[in-house]
């Protein structure tokens, strides 16, 4: 009797042992899970934060400092959604421009039915305002430099081949290594702010969109993802540019005497955060919808430009119009 009441005694130890053990793998489990849920939270709160950056922007850039109206909280919150989703719009055929009305007049073209946003006035006074008002950002440096912004980007998804995606991390760390040397801010976009301007497009709404959120940058430098900085210590001598809002490496007699495509190179400028940038990227972009649009300016643009052979209109034949 005393050996089978000890059994009994040892199985009711041995159940108690196992149920405290699933018990604290319950609660590790609960743990783990409330943990991961703090974590997205924190990733949500950021996203959703980019989002008051961009309508801050917008209130900025508004006449007497008036609130934006509807169809630019809409555009804002579709910038959410992107910045927040793993599709590319490049892929949605549902926004075609098909309907867009474009014409030629010899030296100007247009799209009746396509803007890069809400038209921005008088953006230099509303900048030196603001400057004046928030005078804990300064558009100095710590070095006394004209602040300076370096902005690059690339697609949403991973490369093709493996071995892009190499270079592109071996391309971003070169950039981030010469910010850090030299104290500049950088930006790497992966999202596509306008389904219209997707590809080699996709950096002109996001000029747009940081120099209006950033009125305290002097100067923002665009670089393609595939560009590297070879000389680490080498300065922009920003003092040169005093009287100029864009810098570009181009060739004179192939830009005015040949008219060349390739007179120019877009994959590397610096743009002055101004009231002629703001008008220079909306006419820029103007050839820039996908569809019927930039299929018709491609042809025009092998017309004109020597040397183009016959496709799409681009970013930097359109910068050469």
């Amino acid at each position: 009797m005393a050996a089978a009441g000890g059994g009994r005694l040892g199985r009711q130890w041995q159940a108690r042992g196992s149920s405290n053990k699933q018990t604290q793998r319950t609660i590790n489990s609960i743990m783990i899970t409330l943990l991961a849920t703090f974590i997205a939270l924190l990733v949500l709160r950021g996203t959703i934060g980019i989002g008051r950056l961009a309508y801050s922007c917008v209130v900025v850039a508004g006449s007497d400092g008036a609130v934006a109206d509807a169809g630019i909280v809409e555009d804002i919150e579709r910038v959410r959604r992107e910045i927040g989703s793993d599709s590319d719009p490049e892929d949605d055929d549902a926004a075609s421009s098909s309907a867009t009305q474009y014409y030629d007049h010899g030296n100007a073209w247009s799209t009746t039915n396509y803007s890069l946003g809400p038209r921005v006035t008088r953006w230099n006074a509303k900048r030196r305002q603001w400057l004046y008002r928030n005078p804990g950002f300064p558009s100095r440096d710590a070095s006394g430099n004209p602040r300076t912004l370096l902005v690059t980007g690339s697609p949403p998804g991973p490369c093709d081949n493996p071995i892009g995606d190499h270079y592109l991390l071996k391309a971003t760390k070169n950039k981030i290594d010469y910010c850090r040397l030299h104290g500049i801010e950088i930006v790497h976009n992966m999202a596509h702010l306008d389904p219209e301007l997707a590809g080699c497009w996709s950096n002109i709404p996001l000029l747009r969109r940081l120099m209006l959120a950033h009125p305290e940058v002097e100067w923002v430098r665009w670089m393609d993802s595939d560009a590297l900085f070879t000389d680490m210590g080498f300065e922009l001598p920003l003092e040169r540019y005093v009287g100029s809002n864009l810098i570009i490496h181009a060739h004179h007699d192939l830009v005015f005497k040949k008219r060349s495509w390739v007179a120019l190179n877009t994959g590397s400028f610096l743009l002055r955060n101004c009231q002629w940038s703001l008008e220079l990227l909306d006419g820029w972009a103007t050839m820039g919808p996908k569809g019927r649009t930039r299929d018709e300016a491609g042809k025009l643009l092998t017309a004109i430009l020597k040397g183009r052979p016959a496709f799409e209109a681009d970013d930097q034949s359109t910068f050469m119009y």
